[in-house]
């Protein structure tokens, strides 16, 4: 049986074929990898941004209940002794 050679062009255009394949089909599996990965880091990105949120909210609850009217005069009246004012305690000045 009698092996043909190949020339020397059809082996560098073989080997050359042969590496744009395998090039284009890494390139390929290299993008499909990346949108796989920023996809997973929009997720993580979306679930953080709703949990900041959620803190958000439970922040501006609690700083409402800490300055309403009623917890600041209490806290007035029992941890600093303040009261009312006595009426001589009034100055009224007349602006004109």
């Amino acid at each position: 049986m009698v092996h043909k050679k190949f020339t020397r062009r059809q082996l560098v255009f073989t080997v050359g074929t042969t590496l744009a394949v395998v090039f284009i089909l890494s390139f390929y599996l290299w993008q499909i990898a990346e949108t796989v990965s920023l996809g997973y880091e929009a997720n993580n990105a979306e679930n953080a941004k709703r949990a900041l949120e959620k803190e958000v909210l439970r922040l501006q609850a609690e700083k409402a209940a800490l300055l309403s009217l009623e917890r600041v005069e209490r806290t007035a009246r029992t941890e600093l002794g303040l009261s009312d004012p006595r009426e001589d305690q009034i100055i009224y000045e007349d602006f004109k």
